[in-house]
């Protein structure tokens, strides 16, 4: 499993209304995010994503990708690392790969996976985010 690929999620979109949806949620209401208008004279020309949302939508990319068919709970233990290279503007789409870069025992009965992934953005030259996610399998 260690050095395996997981493939390639479906796109998943970011519409002004999930951005503003998270930003009620975490009470983020920076302008470069919630305000069109004034976000199309901001540095990226448009309204984009908190990089927390991106960050967030690991957890339904991940699933699309990757399932231990016998731990009956699984739970994030962590990020190693998270990089945020380009912001993803409102509107556009998303998807992840990912490839499995270390497979443990850990106390507990679980099996902890560490991956490396990408989150693209559809005809983005940079990705939205490269992060290392650690999950944990309890059997």
């Amino acid at each position: 499993m260690k050095g395996e690929s997981l493939g390639t999620s479906d796109w998943f979109r970011i519409d002004q209304d999930r951005i503003g949806r998270f930003a009620d949620a975490t009470d983020d209401h920076q302008w470069i995010h919630v305000d069109p208008e004034r976000a199309k004279d901001g540095p990226f020309g448009a309204a984009v994503a908190h990089g927390f949302l991106t960050l967030s939508l690991l957890i339904p990319l991940w699933s699309q990708v990757f399932d231990v068919a016998d731990a009956t709970t699984s739970v994030n233990y962590g990020l190693n690392k998270v990089r945020f290279p380009a912001p993803v503007p409102a509107g556009s789409e998303i998807r992840l790969t990912g490839t499995v870069t270390e497979v443990e025992e850990v106390a507990g009965g679980a099996v902890q996976i560490t991956a490396d992934v990408l989150v693209e953005i559809r005809g983005g030259a940079k990705p939205a985010c490269v992060a290392q996610p650690v999950f944990r399998f309890y059997r």
